[in-house]
């Protein structure tokens, strides 16, 4: 039986045409890109959940297990269906990613994020000020469309800069900050919230942290708040929210993801 399958590869494989091997890059690279895309994050669990489904509906079908393999294909039926609705997010991360020429940015200049000293000063500052902040840093995915929709800017990101735009009498306060390579992009921006959360009841009225779970769904963004109740520090990312940052935590978190 192992020699026959042997067989049947060396066929198959002494039959691929170019168009054949194309079709293989091409479908590796889509199941690459999405797993890239959901590492890390609560959908990773899920993906594998599903993969493991297939398997089994594999498996069934070979031993002929025909009540197993029944039941597993009714549930097959509604594969995509079940597909589109968990990984929402993810498939609209993906989509924008590739809507906003992401693969191309991977060869154009990048900002190293740990040149983001004055940055992390401002925070430190802010944070012992209990003074409110938002700021979204672009990664791959553009943010333009919602920088159109602020106050533009196009300065060098200084720590004097962004205390003054957050400072409660400043007009541009009262929105969030985007940073694309060592430049505030524009203020006063509007972020979309997230459809749903899981931060409860305590979160409800925090538009900053809901704002920036948003962009974080929507984006690969690193979005980082700075709460004016408390001075808590967070970072949200991928959709995850992680609070009670000092500033040497997140600079390790922000080069970490952003390099």
């Amino acid at each position: 039986m192992f020699s026959n399958v042997i067989s049947d590869i060396g066929a198959s494989l002494r039959a691929m045409t170019l168009g054949d091997f194309v079709d293989i890059l091409l479908v590796s690279f889509i199941v690459y890109s999405f797993f890239r895309l959901i590492k890390d994050t609560k959908a990773y669990q899920m993906a594998i959940g599903l993969g493991v489904v297939v398997i089994l509906f594999l498996i069934t079908s070979w031993g002929k297990l025909y009540v197993t393999h029944q039941i597993i294909s009714s549930f097959i039926n509604i594969f995509i269906i079940a597909v589109i609705i968990l990984f929402q997010g993810e498939i609209r991360r993906f989509l924008t990613a590739l809507g906003t020429q992401s693969f191309t940015k991977h060869f154009s200049t990048k900002s190293a994020p740990e040149e983001f000293a004055d940055f992390y000063q401002a925070v430190d500052y802010l944070s012992s000020h209990k003074i409110g902040a938002l700021v979204a840093f672009e990664n791959e995915v553009s943010l333009k469309s919602f920088a159109d929709r602020g106050t533009p800017l196009d300065a060098i990101l200084t720590k004097d800069l962004i205390v003054s735009i957050f400072f409660p009498s400043n007009p541009l306060h009262d929105g969030a900050v985007i940073v694309c390579q060592n430049k505030i992009v524009a203020a006063a921006c509007l972020l979309p919230l997230p459809a749903t959360h899981k931060l409860g009841d305590h979160f409800q009225t925090r538009t900053r942290h809901l704002a920036a779970l948003g962009l974080s769904q929507e984006t690969d963004a690193a979005v980082v708040i700075v709460s004016e109740e408390t001075g808590t520090i967070s970072l949200a990312i991928e959709g995850n929210l992680e609070r009670g940052l000092d500033k040497n935590q997140l600079k390790e978190r922000l080069e970490k993801y952003l390099s």
